[in-house]
């Protein structure tokens, strides 16, 4: 169970900023091997928030806050090894359009800090690992330095 924030506010103000370094939008978490390569960088670079909800023209679309953790927590331990701490928060949205009564809008927030016991990498089954970090707005595959 989450319990909803409401602070218009700060969501505006987050999605009107571009995605970058520290930031990435995803309207919903369909892929778990993609989710993974964004968690991976993140937390392979200097921490980050990925915001699930927003679609591409950064329009708030809400979720099931409950479904996106459950695939961002299945991502995390099926391709990231090792595992790292991320943390969740849910927001209650309004949109600025008409909303039916009673119909909520959610979103939620991904936090990954930067990890100490990294490099993590990407592992799929029979394949060699690939860490990931983060450059402007994309996750970029890297060799770690092996000192």
């Amino acid at each position: 169970m989450f319990s909803p924030k409401k602070n218009n506010v700060r969501i505006k103000n987050m999605v009107s900023q571009p995605e970058g370094l520290h930031l990435d939008f995803k309207q919903s978490l369909t892929n778990q091997r993609k989710v993974a390569k964004t968690l991976l960088s993140f937390a392979n670079t200097d921490g980050g928030t990925i915001v699930v909800g927003v679609s591409d023209q950064k329009q708030l679309i809400g979720i099931d806050p409950e479904e996106e953790m459950y695939v961002a927590r299945t991502s995390l331990e099926t391709y990231c090894h090792p595992a790292f701490p991320i943390d969740f928060e849910v927001y209650e949205v309004e949109d600025g359009t008409e909303t039916k009564p009673g119909q909520e809008k959610y979103l939620l927030l991904i936090h990954v800090p930067k990890s100490t016991r990294g490099p993590h990498s990407l592992r799929d089954a029979d394949q060699r690992p690939v860490y990931y970090k983060r450059v402007f707005d994309r996750s970029i595959p890297f060799h770690p330095d092996p000192t």
